[in-house]
């Protein structure tokens, strides 16, 4: 997630394992130009998969590591993996975390104990593309808001606050949006 603009870059459907974190690193490098600042929680994989894809020069990777006794947060460590000069302060997962709580409530498939699960994968994967492109392009923010002309309060999509379009778009536009599968061979 771009965090300046809530914009989800890149998503998959599977098990906390090193080839979904593989997976999720090698979009988010197809999908950006430069060498954003990662973040995440302590899982092992990530750290291999920036390196493989990434390389360790220029590279900034900081991990937020909860440490919980039952259901209460005991403490919180902050920690720079890789890169210099990387403000503590910017190290963060509660966006994030937000996300997945919005995802929580708004998609009964990924609900915890529901009889409104996905039996099978690859159909929850492609609801979840549907979900984030409506997210991105379509879905006005509450931490995005702008005054317009008019002096009235409007919502940016992350689409539109990351300058991707150029208003938020309704479903219609969304769906009928053409896309072309370009191949560079």
């Amino acid at each position: 997630m771009v965090s300046e603009s809530r914009l989800v870059v890149a998503h998959a459907v599977g098990e906390r394992k090193q080839y979904m974190a593989d997976k999720v690193v090698g979009i988010t490098k197809e999908r950006l130009a430069s060498r954003p600042l990662f973040v995440t929680d302590g899982l092992k994989q990530y750290p291999k998969s920036l390196l493989k894809h990434y390389g360790k020069l220029g590279l900034k990777y900081a991990q937020v590591i909860k440490f919980r006794q039952g259901r209460r947060l005991t403490k919180v460590v902050k920690k720079v993996i890789f890169g210099d000069g990387i403000d503590l302060r910017k190290i963060s997962t509660s966006l994030i975390e937000r996300l997945n709580l919005t995802l929580r409530q708004d998609n009964n498939r990924i609900s915890r104990k529901t009889i409104g699960f996905s039996k099978k994968r690859e159909w929850l994967d492609k609801q979840m593309t549907l979900y984030f492109a409506n997210f991105n392009f379509c879905r006005g923010h509450g931490s995005l808001k702008y005054e317009d002309e008019n002096g009235c309060c409007k919502k940016n999509s992350p689409a539109k606050q990351q300058g991707l379009i150029d208003h938020n778009w309704t479903l219609r536009e969304l769906l009928t949006h053409p896309y072309y599968i370009t191949s560079t061979g």
